[in-house]
């Protein structure tokens, strides 16, 4: 006979198997959200990051057990309808609507929570500032593409020459002032003639857009206009423009042309030399000019190694400046010498020379140190040599080699800048390679000399990440606070020296000032 059958299990299937989406964990408590927004409702596991795995999901909400009557097919009905999701604190505007401000206020329950909302909309608020300023002083990338499309295939033809002089004359280049119709509105270009002996260019039209790097927008090659005058060049002087004589029937050599959207004005070594006067009655403000022309220095070198690219000949004859678009408000009616002016990298070759002989080792070893490109070294020496010739400090190869050993020359202290910037050079022309600054850290010195923090700050509170992480959030809120007041008042528009100010507090850490400020201060 068959034995009785055995009594039926109840199984509650809820509890035999894993349910499925973030609501499950393997062991351990559920994982805590890390920030101080967590979403408003739960995510389901067809809308999480693939990467996040589901042990790894934070869990929100209660779990709700399968019933008898529902087999494993079918879905498990939810509790409440999908919301919307809520905005982040950079999509966040003043007619952002309040149901929208509602989903993202109501899961905080802490004022530090609302002070993180507060802290992202005024970092996205700068970085939109920044952008915007940047582009007043380039120009819009889309219509600079437009341009560049615009010349191709153009020549001598298609410009009116402005001036038959050159406008400015650099190392390695003239610079000439041409018109261009674009538009329906005649632009005022720099036609850019290299000079003979000099290397290809080749590499400078692959250089992304940046405010501290020449850009070319067209090139060609063609005779060069009897109305242009190369100054130096023999029989310059005995040509006729107009054409009459036995002049005329000379030809001239076919050099290539380079347009460029930024019209230089003078060199850097042009403003050094006749800015003795100003830097004499004025020390406090020249020597602020300095640092914002060795910081636009130190950032195009930084966009110039991401590009893979090394810089050519690094010299003040070879940076160029160019006045910004319309001068702040304060500014206007001031001599030009006093604005502040965007440096341009223009050189990204070396010249073709005689090169001095080295006579010692040492010394070969310092100038293949200066000329080797792009060499890791090359551009710290050359910058800490900027700093010198700056500051109307003579100093040379020579110079260095002397006092390898000893002492940098002297530095008088003028202004609170002067310090800041001896102890700059003194850490970019150390003797020991692995004890030199990086040109990022030497743009980050540049920028704690300009903006702070000042040693002053820690004369009563020891130097902490949380003070230096409290100091940035203020800095930053009174940097917003200053440009709403000059856009509601008389003050000065934002200028170049603004956007640099954006792009410190934009991107600055509390971690990297510590190490700046280590640097720097001690």
């Amino acid at each position: 006979p068959l034995p009785p059958p055995l009594p039926k299990k109840q199984l509650q299937r809820a509890e035999s198997l894993p349910e499925q989406g973030p609501f499950w964990h393997c062991r351990g408590d559920p994982t805590p959200w890390v920030g101080s927004i967590p979403p408003p409702h739960p995510q389901h596991e067809e809308g999480a990051p693939s990467s996040i795995p589901p042990w790894d999901r934070p869990s929100w909400g209660s779990k709700k057990p399968l019933t008898k009557s529902q087999s494993l097919g079918e879905p498990v009905a939810r509790s409440s309808p999908q919301k919307a999701p809520s905005p982040s604190p950079a999509e966040l505007t003043f007619r952002t609507a309040d149901g929208e401000l509602g989903q993202l206020l109501q899961p905080l329950e802490s004022p530090a929570g609302v002070c993180g909302v507060v802290l992202g909309c005024q970092a996205a608020a700068l970085a939109r500032l920044s952008a915007r300023i940047q582009e007043e002083l380039v120009g819009p990338e889309e219509r600079q593409q437009l341009l560049e499309a615009e010349l191709a295939g153009k020549s001598w033809a298609a410009l009116s020459i402005l001036a038959r002089e050159p406008c400015c004359e650099s190392r390695d280049a003239w610079y000439f002032r041409v018109g261009f119709t674009f538009e329906q509105t005649q632009l005022v270009l720099a036609a850019k003639v290299p000079k003979l002996g000099c290397a290809s260019l080749g590499v400078q039209s692959s250089l992304g857009a940046h405010c501290s790097i020449q850009r070319l927008i067209g090139r060609f090659t063609d005779h060069l206009p009897w109305e242009l005058v190369l100054p130096g060049s023999p029989g310059e002087q005995s040509q006729s423009p107009s054409g009459e004589g036995p002049a005329r029937l000379a030809i001239r050599p076919v050099l290539q042309v380079l347009i460029s959207p930024e019209v230089p004005y003078e060199t850097l070594a042009g403003f050094v030399k006749g800015s003795h006067g100003l830097h004499r009655t004025s020390p406090g403000h020249y020597e602020r000019l300095a640092c914002l022309l060795l910081l636009q220095v130190c950032m195009g070198l930084e966009h110039l190694q991401e590009q893979n690219v090394g810089r050519g000949d690094l010299c003040p004859e070879n940076l160029l400046l160019v006045q910004c678009p319309c001068p702040p408000r304060s500014q206007q009616g001031k001599e030009v010498s006093l604005s502040l002016p965007r440096l341009l990298i223009s050189s990204f070759f070396k010249v073709k020379g005689k090169q001095r002989p080295c006579s010692t080792s040492q010394e070969q070893d310092w100038t293949e140190g200066l000329a080797a490109p792009p060499s890791p070294v090359a551009d710290e020496l050359n910058v800490g040599m900027l700093i010198y010739q700056i500051l109307h400090v003579d100093i040379s190869l020579e110079n260095i080699l002397g006092f390898r050993s000893k002492r940098l020359p002297e530095i008088p202290s003028l202004s609170i800048y002067s310090t800041g910037l001896k102890r700059l050079a003194m850490l970019l022309l150390h003797r020991d390679p692995c004890k030199r600054v990086s040109i990022e850290q030497a743009r980050s010195i540049l920028q704690v000399l300009l903006w702070g923090p000042r040693q002053e700050l820690f004369a009563r509170s020891k130097k902490t990440l949380t003070l230096l992480r409290s100091w940035v959030e203020v800095k930053r809120a009174l940097l917003l606070l200053k440009f709403a007041e000059n856009s509601a008042g008389a003050g000065a528009s934002p200028g170049l020296e603004e956007w640099l100010c954006c792009q410190y507090f934009k991107e600055v850490t509390e971690h990297t000032l510590y190490q700046v400020t280590q640097a720097l201060y001690t």
